[in-house]
Formats: C-alpha cells, sequence, structure tokens
C-alpha cells in the first residue's frame, strides 16, 4: 500500500446464509480523492463500506484503511475517520450544540459545534433538539456529526437525502472544500448527478463485484462510446449512430451548405451507462439528464 493510497482493497469476500455478498471487490482509493459506490440495492456496497469501516468482519481479502486493517485497528485509528450514519439522531433529546459537543470530544482537534452546523445549513438551530427537527434537518445533522471531528477519511452514505436543492448545493461545495484540503472521501448515492458533480472516479457494483470503475466521463466506455447524431431533413427526423460524430456533422454541414437544422449529438449519459452496467433499461429511448436512481 502507498503512502497516497488510502483505502486498499484486494480480493475482498464476504458471504452470508444465501450466498455470496462481496465476492472478490478490488479498490484502490487515493488521499483527497472523492470516490462514490454506486450500485443497485444488494449489490454489496453497504457490506463493503461496513468492512472499510471496521463494523464487519471480512471471510476473506486483505483490506487496508489509512495504513491499518480495520478488523485489528483501535480507538486512534476510529479517531481519524468519519462516519455519517443513516437516522443516528432521530430520537436524540439533545440539542444539536451538546450533541456535536459530545461527539467532538471523541476527536482530538474537532470543529467548533457552531462551524460543523453552519457547513450543513443548520446555523440557527443549534438550541433545537434532534426529535423537534424536520427529517431533513436531522439527516443535515447526521452529516455534521460525521465532520466535526475533522477526519482524514470520510464515510458518507446518502448524505444529502433529505436535503432542499439550496442545502444540495451547499452541501457539494464543502465536500469540494474537504477534498481540496486532502480529505479522502468515500461516497454511496443513488443520485447519478451527484456522483458526477462530486467524484474523481466511481466504481458500479453488481452482484458483489466491481462491474466497472473509472470518471464520470468514461465510465463504461462512455466517451468512445457511439454518439447519436440527429438532423431535421424537409420533413422528417433523422438520424445515424457513429464512432466519429465530427466528421459525421461536417458531412452534413457541407450538405446543407452550413447550418443543419436540428442538429442534436448525444452521448450516453452517465444514467444510462450505469443502467446498461446493472442490467436495466431507463425506457426513456432519448437520454436526459442524469436522474436519481429510485431507492
Amino acid at each position: 500500500m502507498s503512502a497516497d493510497e488510502v483505502i486498499g482493497v484486494e480480493g475482498l469476500r464476504k458471504a452470508y446464509g444465501g450466498g455470496p455478498a462481496v465476492d472478490g471487490i478490488d479498490l484502490h482509493v487515493a488521499r483527497g480523492e472523492v470516490f462514490a459506490l454506486l450500485g443497485p440495492n444488494g449489490a454489496g456496497k453497504s457490506t463493503t463500506v461496513e468492512i472499510l469501516e471496521g463494523f464487519r468482519s471480512r471471510d476473506a481479502g486483505s483490506v487496508r484503511v489509512l495504513g491499518a486493517d480495520p478488523a485489528r485497528a483501535g480507538r486512534a485509528w476510529r479517531a481519524r475517520i468519519g462516519i455519517v450514519w443513516q437516522d443516528q439522531v432521530e430520537a436524540s433529546p439533545l440539542s444539536a450544540a451538546a450533541l456535536l459537543r459530545h461527539f467532538a470530544g471523541y476527536f482530538p482537534d474537532p470543529m467548533d459545534p457552531e462551524e460543523a452546523l453552519e457547513l450543513v445549513g443548520l446555523s440557527g438551530e443549534a438550541a433545537r433538539s434532534a426529535r423537534a427537527m424536520s427529517g431533513g434537518q436531522r439527516r443535515r445533522l447526521d452529516v455534521a456529526l460525521g465532520i466535526v471531528g475533522r477526519p482524514e477519511l470520510l464515510f458518507l452514505d446518502e448524505p444529502t437525502t433529505g436535503f432542499d436543492p439550496a442545502s444540495r448545493r451547499r452541501f457539494w461545495e464543502m465536500v469540494r472544500g474537504l477534498a481540496g484540503q486532502g480529505t479522502t472521501v468515500l461516497l454511496t448515492t443513488h443520485y447519478l448527478d451527484e456522483a458526477e458533480a462530486l467524484a474523481d472516479r466511481v466504481s458500479v457494483i453488481v452482484g458483489g463485484r466491481i462491474a466497472a470503475t473509472g470518471d464520470t466521463a468514461t465510465l463504461g466506455g462512455r466517451r468512445t462510446a457511439e454518439a447519436t447524431v440527429s438532423w431535421t431533413d424537409g420533413a422528417e427526423r433523422r438520424s445515424v449512430r457513429t464512432g466519429a460524430p465530427t466528421r459525421t456533422v461536417a458531412g452534413l454541414a457541407d450538405r446543407f451548405g452550413g447550418e443543419v437544422p436540428g442538429l442534436t449529438v448525444h452521448r450516453p449519459t452517465l444514467e444510462e451507462v450505469y443502467l446498461s452496467l446493472i442490467g436495466e433499461s431507463s425506457g426513456t429511448g432519448l437520454p436526459g439528464a442524469p436522474a436519481e436512481v429510485p431507492a
């Protein structure tokens, strides 16, 4: 494991009674990288992340996180990671500030609670108890608890569920800022636009195996995939699939003597590539912007 590698996984396997949940995964994440794990429910994402966090044992394979085996790492190692849990504060009677002060006590150089609350858009809610908050506010408090310790490695599990659009964009900027300061982020999300906005690289897990790894522009051969060039020819709409769209458009421009009527050029969206990798069809025919994948 190199000094610049925060997560190094080789041949990871974990089986339950019904069969393998994780079936030979290799995973490598560099320091300061935002890395997204995508995949349908039951694909093995949660099991993989729980092993990386040290909360679940593995059956086989090598796992190193921040230079240590999570299965044997102690409290000092745990103080170097941050985890955004799902619904960890739902029933707490404590105020947001009190919860953050409590969590901050486990870390050597924590944020001020007000700083963490401001970063997640809860700066005016320090005195409010978690149980009195809305679902979206509680989710933001979950995130604040995950970042208050200034972790070297941050695990984000569906972090913006319940966020309004403005808070979601603000959170994305916060994650980019953390990564810019050297924090490594492992993100699981069903929002493909979130992965596209944040991740340096993504892996798609299907059936406990890695189906593809790459940046969002090239995942699954996206950049080199055939494009669909469409145009209007009189009263008809025409289209052609081609591996050389620039040449095709140039030929059309020569044919029409300049501007090509109704010209569109489409390469597969991240959503289409993702759905292809997991063996589903979007059913939309023509592409749209990256969209949410239902849970």
